[in-house]
């Protein structure tokens, strides 16, 4: 169904909504979205969006930079060819493009329509940010955002914040496009300004903190060269996307940087790269290197995190602003839409009623990264439950109990349901002693029956079984049941929560969004 939509909703390039005009309708018209969309909704994050999507799906957040330099008598026509070229050769490992307005604008007229082609052009659904550092009020603001946004197409740009909001606003007026607000910048001479101190803090990190509290459409640029730097501004953004040029010519390194600058989930990062790709003798190869050491630098990071971390009985570390559980939350129901595990049509369940929706979690081991997003999430949601043993309830829970138990470094154990009349006779699959504590795994609930007969196999063993924890939480009757049999349900998030990004996302109409939701509401 996903795939259905999305192709409604986006053209070859993966970037404009489609409709009864055609490629790009959503961009054609500004005022309507501005009417319809508010700021702050999910329907804003389509780049940021992107990004995670580039990563769950081909672990990299590498940004391209696409600056086109002309030899003396080369035609403005080579702008346009130099940088397509070297997007072509760079897209497998690029999660977007960030194309200098700069080197088109010196060729006046000609050179922007080649910049506004390049945009349009842009392989294979790679999203465009326009580097181009727009700080202007008013109507001339209001001027630049239409040149950006519907003249040249651009799903992103950087801008100046140090005019202020009303600045900005402009460009966030558009509900689908992000901004990139200049934190703390790459050249030698960012600190004259950007390094004064104000009390505590240096100006960037005020900078920063205030400009991410105006929308969640805004991202800042913060340089890989400066790790210190980088790592200020993250502490002042917790939640943010990070744009970090500097890597490569400009001295960063891309393993230092991710280290400094990624959030709390180990991603929120753009490292930067341009020169150190376009003059590379194999552009292609030379990012498809930053993208290996990216990965490497992503594990690195986890796997540090993880050697200092408590122990999962512990209570866990509180995590700096918003935290990543958004993050987290985010990414996984992004990725139950895009490998059809949430559906819309009618279903037949296993009660016999007929539900206007499905979840089949079974389609998850096809997609290791996501498998590992939905182990990491019961292991935050187990972080403060003290227990010995994971018991995940047959069968679609047990790929995930896997998953979650090995993320944990715990010890797994199963209920047969029915009991194994051949062989041993098992009840419980895996070894486990009378009076140990069972945290009870499940892929989602909706009634309490199926649980119900777990805990009386698992109680009849000798094993305490106090917790239940489900990644999706479908209707009302599972937690009632649960109580009754004082039994606490943890949940990672409510079908209701994948139901508004749907909406967000053009997936459901609001109708249809309140359909299911009194479905939902009366399970």
């Amino acid at each position: 169904m996903y795939k259905m939509i999305m192709n409604r909703r986006f053209d070859q390039r993966g970037r404009g909504m489609l409709g009864s005009s055609g490629p790009r309708a959503l961009r054609a018209e500004p005022e309507r979205l501005r009417a319809e969309v508010p700021f702050g909704t999910e329907a804003s994050m389509l780049f940021f969006d992107a990004l995670e999507r580039a990563w769950r799906e081909r672990r990299t957040l590498l940004c391209v930079g696409l600056d086109p330099r002309l030899e003396p008598g080369e035609p403005a026509s080579r702008l346009y060819d130099k940088a397509m070229r070297l997007a072509e050769a760079t897209a497998a490992s690029a999660a977007c493009f960030k194309p200098n307005a700069a080197f088109f604008e010196a060729y006046g007229a000609e050179g922007l329509s080649w910049l506004a082609k390049l945009i349009k052009d842009i392989p294979e659904g790679r999203p465009v940010l326009l580097d181009a550092k727009r700080c202007d009020i008013g109507p001339t603001a209001e001027a630049y955002a239409k040149a950006c946004f519907e003249e040249l197409k651009a799903d992103a740009v950087t801008l100046s914040p140090y005019m202020g909001r009303d600045a900005v606003d402009p460009f966030l007026a558009y509900a689908d496009k992000a901004v990139f607000l200049l934190a703390r910048t790459s050249n030698p001479g960012a600190g004259a300004f950007q390094d004064l101190m104000i009390g505590d803090e240096a100006l960037y990190e005020i900078v920063a903190r205030r400009a991410v509290s105006w929308s969640d459409r805004v991202g800042l640029v913060a340089a890989a060269n400066d790790p210190a730097g980088l790592a200020r501004v993250r502490r002042a953004a917790p939640a943010a996307w990070l744009l970090a040029p500097g890597i490569g010519a400009q001295g960063g390194d891309l393993a230092e940087a991710w280290a400094a600058g990624s959030r709390a989930d180990g991603l929120g990062l753009l490292p930067v790269a341009a020169r150190s790709v376009a003059g590379a003798s194999d552009p292609g190869a030379a990012a498809a290197a930053l993208a290996d050491r990216m990965r490497r630098a992503y594990e690195g990071r986890a796997a540090a995190v993880g050697s200092a971390a408590p122990a999962v009985s512990a209570a866990p570390a509180a995590l700096p602003g918003a935290g990543s559980d958004a993050a987290l939350k985010r990414r996984i129901m992004r990725g139950l839409i895009d490998t059809g595990c949430f559906k819309t049509g009618l279903f037949t369940l296993k009660s016999g009623k007929v539900s206007p929706f499905y979840v089949d979690l079974r389609k998850l081991i096809s997609d290791p990264a996501l498998m590992d997003d939905v182990a990491e999430a019961y292991a935050r949601l187990a972080a403060d439950s003290g227990f010995d043993r994971l018991a995940g309830i047959p069968a679609a829970a047990l790929p995930l109990a896997t998953a979650a138990a090995m993320k944990m470094r715990k010890p797994m154990i199963w209920p047969r349901m029915p009991a194994k009349d051949h062989g041993t006779g098992n009840t419980i699959e895996g070894g486990f002693k009378e009076g140990e504590r069972a945290l009870l795994l499940d892929d989602l609930i909706t009634t309490g029956k199926s649980k119900e007969e777990a805990i009386d196999i698992l109680r009849s063993a000798g094993l305490k079984v106090d917790e239940l924890v489900v990644l999706i939480e479908r209707g009302k009757q599972g937690r009632k049941d649960m109580e009754a049999r004082g039994v606490k349900l943890k949940a990672f998030f409510h079908v209701r929560e994948l139901f508004a990004l749907c909406e967000s996302l053009g997936i459901l109409g609001a109708d249809e969004r309140r359909t299911l939701e009194a479905y939902a509401d009366a399970e």
